[in-house]
């Protein structure tokens, strides 16, 4: 294409900063900054959260103690370094819990680049319903899912006739992974937004394939719980199920809001 004698220059688009294709080692400084932005963030949170680590720990131990109402002190150590380093850890997970929206942010930054201007706007969005979820599933997991785990170990326990001599850090691999890992889990319907965004997976496939998928999230839930308790990878695995079939409609609307916008461009 030729430029008439005398034409506007300045009319011609310029390819604006944001366009362009960052360098390999500039998506490494980039990610590097962040993981320093999350590591700063993690500890300061987690020098403020060793303050209340002994309130943690209250609050860690209620759903032992209301379970088992006349225990009174269920706990001890064999390690001198044990109760410290149970502390310690507390408090860092407390802190994922209380800053995850900074640490989603964090993560929607790094990948805002590569995403168009109408999902760069999404940025208040995203970070709200991932770290929505993720409080919802933890918040599910320690009212709900961690009480009827305690209650069904600690009455078989007592059946048994055994007298309860815990060590903290057995009980906050139990207590943590139950948190966590539904919180993380209840991630699934996001995760599959995305997925059906961009095409990889369908509704239909979803609903059809859902007897292999159980098999799966039963063999992923045992894989992933702590131990040999198989109450707590029943448990896992019928949570998970439930989040399936919810991320199977998530994919659903996605498709239907497509192909409504689809129709509406023709």
């Amino acid at each position: 294409m030729s430029l008439e004698p005398g034409a506007d220059l300045e009319l011609i688009p310029e390819e604006l900063p944001d366009d362009k294709r960052l360098p390999l080692w500039d998506h490494v400084g980039e990610l590097r900054n962040r993981l320093i932005n999350c590591a700063l963030a993690l500890f300061a949170a987690t020098a403020c959260g060793y303050f209340l680590r002994f309130r943690l720990w209250e609050l860690a131990k209620r759903p032992l103690l209301s379970a088992a109402p006349g225990l009174l002190s269920p706990f001890a150590y064999t390690d001198l370094a044990e109760p410290f380093m149970a502390m310690m850890r507390l408090s860092f997970w407390a802190s994922v819990f209380v800053i995850s929206p900074y640490l989603f942010y964090q993560v929607w930054a790094f990948v805002r680049p590569a995403l168009h201007e109408r999902e760069r706007r999404m940025a208040v969005t995203f970070t709200a319903v991932t770290s929505a979820c993720f409080i919802a599933g933890a918040v599910f997991a320690y009212f709900v899912a961690f009480p009827i785990l305690t209650n069904i170990l600690m009455d078989e326990a007592v059946l048994a006739g055994l007298r309860a001599n815990l060590k903290p850090t057995e009980y906050l691999n139990l207590f943590l992974c139950t948190v966590l890992g539904t919180g993380i889990s209840f991630e699934a319907p996001v995760l599959f937004y995305f997925l059906a965004r961009f095409g990889l997976v369908r509704s239909r496939a979803m609903l059809k394939y859902w007897r292999e998928a159980t098999v799966a999230i039963l063999a992923a839930s045992a894989f992933l719980t702590p131990g040999d308790v198989i109450a707590t990878t029943i448990l896992f695995g019928v949570v998970l199920l439930g989040l399936y079939f919810v991320s199977a409609g998530v994919v659903w609307l996605v498709e239907r809001t497509s192909a409504a916008s689809a129709a509406d461009e023709l």
